[in-house]
């Protein structure tokens, strides 16, 4: 199940401005990091460690300590781990954004992408992996699609989904396309934490940035958070 468009239209803006700037910054990052890894590896090594975050330097104090849970959010392992990520921002990060305002939303995703690290640097730190670097923002676009399941749970998702050998798109309910990713993420982060597998992918990070979008109320526009409050569509 992939999600391909968010079906259902804005409220309140045109444009998700913020959504599209974020999408801009980590691109110009990973053309950075191409650039730094042309010249040499050990620079791209070198740079994961200052900018990503290693659970062993923030709980030491070193290098950017705590500020690191955020630059991690820009910085990416490959165009792949690019192209996923913002994929799934410009899906889910569209109507939160414009829900939020761009500014709120920027906000949100970035305590999203803190609290993603915040979980993930305590599993890491306690499953002797706190001297490897994490990068990406898939914690902070975890947030976004809690949020958007909260706000949003009767949008539709245009999905691309593969029946034996034939390719559909058929438009699911966003509870449904939010659910099958949560439930992936508690499985694999289950064997993370019990069976010593999938450290690749930090499973962690995307609950813990999952788990802050009960925050999302906080970020709202006053005429949204009116309109949610009265059980009204947002």
């Amino acid at each position: 199940m992939f999600p391909l468009n968010d079906t259902e239209p804005n409220r309140y803006s045109a444009f998700p401005v913020m959504t599209f700037f974020i999408i801009v910054l980590n691109t110009v990052v990973l053309m950075f990091e191409y650039a730094l890894g042309a010249q040499d590896v050990g620079d791209l090594f070198g740079f994961y460690r200052l900018y990503g975050s290693v659970p062993q330097l923030i709980l030491n104090r070193e290098g950017l300590g705590a500020v690191s849970a955020i630059t991690s959010t820009f910085v990416h392992a490959g165009l792949f781990h690019l192209l996923s990520n913002m994929w799934a921002l410009w899906v889910f990060g569209r109507r939160v954004e414009d829900a939020c305002g761009p500014w709120r939303f920027l906000g949100y995703y970035l305590l999203a992408g803190l609290c993603s690290d915040l979980l993930s640097t305590i599993v890491r730190s306690q499953l002797g992996r706190a001297d490897i670097p994490g990068v990406g923002a898939s914690g902070a676009v975890f947030g976004v699609m809690g949020a958007y399941l909260l706000l949003f749970p009767g949008g539709r998702i245009r999905t691309f989904i593969m029946l034996w050998f034939i390719p559909m798109f058929p438009k699911v309910r966003a509870l449904w396309v939010i659910l099958y990713y949560l439930v992936v993420q508690y499985i694999s982060a289950y064997n993370v934490l019990f069976n010593d597998r999938g450290f690749y992918v930090n499973y962690w990070a995307h609950l813990g940035g999952f788990f802050a979008c009960l925050l999302i109320f906080l970020f709202l526009s006053p005429e949204a958070f009116e309109r949610y409050w009265n059980d009204q569509p947002v």
